[in-house]
């Protein structure tokens, strides 16, 4: 069996991938791995985050979080969200290569490179670089060419219906 740590990427326009993201970081901490789990672009609180903090074995971290969405902040409320990450991810960057997690997940990192908050290379280095035995998991939509051709598995939800469009709105303990 092999060692090296697998590249997964969860993306779609279907509801899921966050969800299966969690599922693997579950049943990766009660075999007491030890997760980190990194959200992108998650201002309110969610059901996950409040699980998570009871799990030792996960590490819950949130990144580029904003009041609203990004494209309702200002321009100036926009480049200090950027710039607030940039310097985070240098640190949560060193985190990951520390090589003491056995599963990271970058939870709507594809989002945060599509808005220009993480720059595309900046997770290609981190793909070409992680740790060998580390699994790393990315999800959200528009994942860049580049990063496809990182992935070792690639999962693409397909939404077929989807209660949203009947006008029901995101519901807590179900969405969040």
């Amino acid at each position: 069996m092999s060692t090296k740590g697998q590249i997964h990427i969860y993306t779609g326009e279907g509801k899921g991938k966050t969800t299966a993201a969690l599922g693997l970081s579950i049943r990766a901490a009660g075999r007491d791995r030890k997760v980190l789990f990194v959200q992108f672009l998650k201002g309110q609180d969610t059901g996950e985050q409040y699980l998570m903090e009871k799990i030792p074995q996960i590490t819950h971290v949130k990144l580029a979080n904003a009041r609203t969405f990004f494209r309702a902040l200002t321009v100036e409320e926009q480049r200090t969200l950027i710039e607030e990450t940039e310097k985070e991810w240098e640190s949560l960057y060193t985190q990951i290569m520390s090589g003491q997690f056995e599963l990271v997940v970058l939870d709507e990192i594809m989002a945060a490179m599509y808005l220009g908050i993480v720059s595309e290379s900046k997770v290609l280095k981190l793909l070409q670089e992680k740790p060998i035995q580390m699994e790393l998991v990315l999800t959200g939509r528009n994942v860049p060419e580049l990063v496809l051709k990182e992935g070792d598995l690639i999962t693409e939800m397909k939404k077929i219906r989807h209660y949203y469009d009947q006008g029901i709105l995101s519901r807590e303990g179900i969405e969040y």
